[in-house]
Parts: C-alpha cells; structure tokens; sequence
C-alpha cells in the first residue's frame, strides 16, 4: 500500500551471526578448520601478535603502525586500509580489540613466504555509550613474509554480501552527539542527523517513563548514505528492507548477568526521510523501545509481543486514532476476517507480503495496548519479562498470562478479537499514519 512503512525488528536480524560464522573452508576453499592453539600453534601465536599491535594502532590513532600490520605486496590493499582508518577518525572509541578465531588452511604465496586464511573477532566499544562491545566476524587473508604476518586482503564475502561490514568501510563517518545519543552518519546532510538525534533525544525518555529498572539510557544510530549500503551494513539484501525505515541489530540475552552485546540503529535513509516528523517519531522511538527491552528479551519471547510493545511505547504519543495505527487491520475487521489467533514470528519476515507484515504489527500493538488499557502499563512490562524469563518458547505465554494476569490463552485471545472490533470500528477507513 503506496505511503505505509514499518519500522524493522531486530529479532529479524539474529540469523546474521550464523552467516558470519560458516567455516572458513565454505569461504576460502581452503582445509581443514583450526585454531590458534592446536595445529597452527607457533603461526597462531605469532597472528594473534600481529592482530594486537593492529588493535592498539587503532586505538592509539597510529596510522604509520596500522599500515605497519598490512601487506606490502598488496598494494590496492594497503590504500584502501589507509582509507577506511582515516575514516574511522571521528569514532570515539572506547575500546577496540582483534581475536583470532579459526584459521583455514596454509596456501602458497607469491615469491616467498605463505598465506594463510583467518576468520577473526572485532570487539569495540564507543566511548560514553556502550556497555558492551559490538562484536563482528572478519574474515582476512594472511601473507607470512620472513618470520612475520600481515593482514594482505579482505575475504569475508559469502553470496556476494561482505560479512562485518562496519560504517566506516563506506565512508567517512560523520559524528553528532546529542544528550541520550550518538549519530554516526556516512554521505548524509548534517542537518538529517542533528535531526535524528533529536528524534533520538526525546525517544530515549519515553522509554524511561514506561521501562523501569537498568539499562543504558542512550542509544546509538547509524545513518548510511542509501538503502543497498544499510543492506551491506546488515549483510543482507537490499530487497527484503525496502519500505522498512530502520532495524535494530542486536542479539537475545540477559540470562545468567551476562550483558547482551551493544545494540546499533540502523536508518534507512530513503523510507524514513518520506516520513513525517510524527512517523519518524514512532520509528526511532520503535526502535529504542528495542535497545531498551534486550536484556529482557529472549528466544522465549514472541515477535508479536516484542514487536506489539515496540509499536505501543512508539505510539502512545496522541494523534492518531487506532484505525490510522492499523488501517490494514481495520480494513480486515470490516469485512469480517478477524485473525483467530495471535501472530505466528513467520508472519513478521521481512520481504513478505507487504500486507501481511503490517497486519502482524498491527496485531501484536493492539494486543500489548489491550494489556496496557485493562491491566496497567506496568503489568505489561511484568507480562513482558515474565514471558523473557521463561525456560523455553513452548508455554512461556501461557504462564505469564496466568501468573501475571490471571487469564489463560484462550481468554486473553478472546478478549483481544473482542477489543479488536472495538477499537477498530471507528477507524475504519481513517487511513494511513
């Protein structure tokens, strides 16, 4: 439906770490899988020497020492690597180290010396926001030369998508700073991302209102300068994000104390700068809803109430009735077809039909606004972390419904076709937010 947009959910984005993590031989066509302990040994030391004196080149904003670590018979190589450090120049980093996973198989060089197929482990933090370290999967070529290692190419492309791809490796990465958060932006007017911090900074008090206890109260976004360059970035197609104004990545956690790995905003430049200032309102604050909710949020939560929440904190700004919320609904309502059960998380795939992701969105909002309207916005949230602190998916919803609010499945599902008639009968036909 031409003008209607969705902001991402980032549980869509958790099989990426399953991409970037194939065997080195899928990559390469090289042998047998090992690690720097085992059958490398002494070369596995000496990589893991060579990719620290890079990380603290990095950190210490030493270019000679950085290019010290890159091939010098790779000469486009070593151009590019000057590039994309001059670009990262504007990051504040708090901390940025290098881990040798896996290496693959030993391959002859050219003249003396071999090469050597690694996967490796970015960590780094941004100074002043995050908590936890992003972590991202390179996959490197290594060039031995006497008795010492180089970085000699880049090799992390698996069906034509490059994996870690990270915003400086597009550009030169522009920085904004508001005061809950960090906009890093590449090929982008510096007004959009003053902009976007703002949206950024009244976003982030939102959550606080709704989401008590502790998390990082900031939030960090990336603007890339189009829609194929957000897919790089997602290691993704450009097609199945196509009409989706922006994702958080990030994985489920928060069991057992461990931190989840920092969270990132990723903008679609060209879906969200169609928006209006009230939509790209509930796009960030969306998607903040999301870095807040993580540590809450595991494989027992269901999309549609971790989407459904999302969606109701980015909505409870007045202005819109709830048939303009969910036209795609509302039109189903009046015409009779009420779903007969809550949305499955297949029913939120990017790249689906159009109609039927915003429906699924729609279904999960209005099924987090009934709890909010009859139970309270603080059992939602109870709701919410009783589900996330489940053993396991199967039965998770059941039992924090009765635990927490004292229905069963078959109730609430009730209740809610119930609500959706109600809600949606004065909407129909409002049209799109």
């Amino acid at each position: 439906m031409a003008g209607r947009w969705r902001s991402g959910g980032w549980r869509a984005l958790l099989c990426l770490p399953l991409v970037w993590a194939l065997p080195l031989a899928a990559l390469t066509g090289c042998g047998p899988v090992t690690g720097p302990d085992d059958a490398v040994g002494r070369d596995g030391r000496a990589v893991q020497h060579l990719l620290d004196r890079r990380a603290e080149a990095v950190r210490e904003r030493d270019a000679a020492a950085f290019l010290a670590t890159v091939d010098h018979g790779s000469r486009r190589y070593r151009e590019e690597q000057g590039r994309v450090f001059r670009q990262l120049a504007a990051v504040p980093l708090r901390s940025w180290s290098y881990r040798l996973v896996r290496t693959g198989g030993f391959q002859p060089a050219l003249g003396t010396g071999r090469r050597l197929a690694a996967q490796i482990e970015l960590r780094y933090r941004l100074a002043g926001y995050d908590t936890a370290p992003v972590v991202s999967a390179q996959h490197l070529t290594l060039a031995q030369r006497g008795s010492r290692w180089y970085v000699a190419a880049d090799d992390g492309v698996v069906d034509g998508k490059r994996s870690g791809e990270q915003l400086w490796d597009q550009g030169r990465v522009e920085v904004v700073r508001g005061a809950h958060s960090l906009v890093l932006g590449v090929g982008q007017r510096r007004g959009l991302l003053h902009e976007v911090a703002d949206t950024a900074d009244r976003a982030v008090p939102a959550l606080g209102r709704v989401w008590p206890g502790a998390w990082a109260g900031r939030v960090v976004v990336e603007v890339p300068a189009d829609l194929d360059r957000m897919a790089a970035l997602l290691g993704a197609s450009p097609n199945g994000y196509r009409g989706i104004a922006a994702v958080t990545t990030g994985e489920v956690g928060g069991r057992d104390g461990n931190p989840s790995p920092a969270d990132r905003v990723i903008v679609n430049p060209e879906a969200y700068q169609v928006l209006g200032d009230f939509g790209r309102q509930v796009v960030i604050t969306h998607e903040t809803a999301h870095v807040a909710t993580r540590a809450a949020t595991t494989a027992s939560t269901p999309l549609w109430l971790s989407e459904g929440f999302a969606d109701w904190v980015g909505y409870r700004t007045p202005g819109r009735t709830p048939g303009q919320v969910a036209p795609e609904l509302a039109d189903s309502v009046a015409s009779g077809r009420l779903p007969r059960a809550l949305p499955p998380d297949d029913a939120f795939r990017f790249g689906s039909e159009p109609d039927r992701l915003s429906q699924a969105y729609e279904q999960g909002w209005l099924a987090c606004r009934l709890i909010a309207d009859r139970w309270g916005s603080r059992k939602l949230v109870e709701f919410y972390r009783e589900v996330g602190e489940a053993p396991g998916r199967s039965g998770a919803v059941e039992s924090a419904l009765r635990r927490v609010l004292d229905v069963d499945l078959a109730e609430f599902t009730a209740d809610w076709r119930t609500y959706m008639k109600k809600e949606l009968g004065e909407g129909v036909g409002a049209g799109g937010g």
